[in-house]
């Protein structure tokens, strides 16, 4: 039901408001609200020539450019006992994570490895022994190398490599699914696509001037996550009780107001685009059935397309709307196109090019580490966007939400103050779209701890708990003891002059319209 709001108790009455001349408000979520972190296998796990694992895009990646690698990364594959005592400690009680699936199955197809299959076992096990639920992703971009040649050249591009996505998560529902009650299929396909295909920015660093590439392997990815789900549903769902769906990632898109009225008019038309481009590329296919029209009316032939049968086995396709957010963007429209990606690569034309969009940052909004704009506000009107144009009936989990903070050293690491005010503002902005309707019924922090990001390798610290690469000593930051006083308490203190919170909506820029 397109447009529908859900009705969720308001802020004030889950919890009694501060007295209106303090300096501070409490803000209250439902008392069913799901908190907790996550994490990435290549990300953290390291032991990638260990019990058998085989190698992944993200391997062979990793090596070509030459730097920081995640063959060690946090070495959680051999200390996740530990790191699930550090969890417990802290009062986490729901843990996103995902399984390699070179893990599984180390040429991406063939016999089982039963050492893979041991360790999630056991990290599953040691997860409910502590009283954590988890929330297991099937694919976090670390295809296995062998489906990315041969039969399977190209990887995502190819359609051959659907069969073996939906039989890696075929033995995954049969090897975890007694014990895991919430699958993803896929996190965020958008950077699998326009990062992996478009600008060649991540694994498995492919490119493509007209777009082409980046729509097919989205076309792949939508057809995979539509059939694996289909097999949990009919096989496993009604006997393991559980529920599955898919994680999109999505900056808000704010029209640049600052010109004439007819300028700020199709401003705000490229700021729909921008949205439908990243978010609605997956999440119309699967809640409305097919792409956004005005993808099909810019891309043409470029936008593959679904068969009637298709449309019928992806929509509805997903229990529940998994969405991941970091920042907000400035948009005005451009007849070239002009996108700086969040790993800091200008793009135009092909897939930027097809959006007719110029992004860009207000120049008073704080950054992180990133160089990605702080405004929880955007975090708010993204939310209340996707739940009007989608209405999911299984509500929005929000899977990822953080930043990256420069941390020389774990004193200053401790003391990361910029993530605690980053973490209310966002959260008490949740809280605000949850007001307007927005039906959110839980948040996953990202991340768990300092890990390898990507291209990025270890030069960027997103963690609530500071990991020391040389030694592997885990040491939590003053975000983490935020977190578990809101995980223990479903609720925060706010200050009424909140950092972040008063992110300037004025877009004042230099640049004209």
């Amino acid at each position: 039901v397109k447009n529908k709001v859900v009705a969720i108790p308001k802020m004030s009455e889950v919890a009694s408001s501060a007295n209106p001349h303090s300096d501070q408000k409490t803000v209250s979520f439902p008392p069913d609200f799901q908190w907790g972190t996550a994490t990435a296998a290549y990300q953290i796990e390291g032991g990638h020539d260990d019990g058998n694992r085989g190698p992944s895009i993200w391997d062979t990646f990793s090596r070509k450019l030459g730097r920081d690698t995640g063959d060690v990364a946090c070495n959680h594959y051999h200390l996740y006992s530990s790191d699930v005592e550090l969890m417990q400690s802290l009062g986490i009680r729901n843990y996103r994570f995902s399984i390699s699936w070179s893990r599984i199955l180390p040429n991406g197809v063939g016999d089982v490895n039963t050492d893979g299959i041991d360790y999630y076992n056991r990290l599953i096990d040691c997860l409910l022994s502590h009283g954590i639920e988890p929330l297991v992703t099937l694919y976090h971009w670390d295809l296995p190398e062998s489906l990315n040649k041969g039969e399977y050249e190209g990887g995502w591009v190819n359609p051959k490599i659907i069969t073996p996505f939906v039989e890696y998560a075929k033995i995954c529902f049969e090897s975890f699914g007694d014990r895991v009650k919430t699958w993803l299929t896929f996190n965020e396909p958008w950077c699998v696509c326009v990062l992996g295909y478009g600008n060649g920015e991540h694994a498995p660093g492919r490119t493509s001037h007209d777009g082409s590439e980046v729509y097919m392997s989205g076309h792949t990815i939508l057809l995979s996550h539509a059939r694996a789900v289909k097999l949990y549903r009919e096989r496993f769902q009604s006997t393991q009780k559980g529920k599955i769906g898919i994680t999109l990632n999505g900056n808000w898109s704010e029209p640049f107001n600052k010109c004439d009225k007819n300028s700020f008019l199709n401003n705000i038309e490229a700021s729909k685009r921008s949205l439908l481009w990243s978010v609605g590329w997956f999440a119309d296919p699967i809640w409305l059935g097919d792409y956004p029209s005005e993808m099909r009316g810019k891309c043409g032939d470029r936008l593959p397309t679904f068969q009637d049968d298709e449309k019928a086995l992806i929509k509805g396709s997903s229990d529940f709307f998994g969405l991941n957010h970091y920042s907000t963007d400035l948009v005005k429209d451009s007849s070239m196109g002009k996108f700086t990606s969040h790993w800091g690569t200008t793009n135009s034309g092909g897939y930027f090019g097809d959006q007719g969009i110029e992004s860009f940052k207000h120049p008073d909004w704080s950054t992180t580490d990133m160089g990605w704009s702080v405004v929880p506000w955007g975090f708010k009107k993204l939310l209340v966007w996707c739940q009007r144009r989608y209405a999911p009936t299984g509500g929005i989990y929000v899977t990822e939400n953080g930043c990256a903070v420069k941390e020389d050293d774990v004193k200053v690491a401790e003391n990361d103050h910029f993530r605690v005010s980053y973490l209310k503002g966002y959260i008490a902005s949740m809280r605000e779209a949850m007001d307007q309707g927005a039906d959110v019924r839980g948040y996953f922090a990202w991340s768990f701890m300092d890990n390898f990001e990507w291209s990025l390798g270890y030069s960027k610290r997103f963690g609530l708990v500071h990991n020391d690469y040389n030694t592997q000593k885990r040491t939590p930051k003053a975000s983490a003891f935020w977190f578990a006083e809101l995980c223990k308490n479903n609720s925060f203190m706010l200050e009424k002059e909140a950092r972040f919170m008063d992110a300037a909506g004025n877009h004042y820029s230099n640049d004209s319209c």
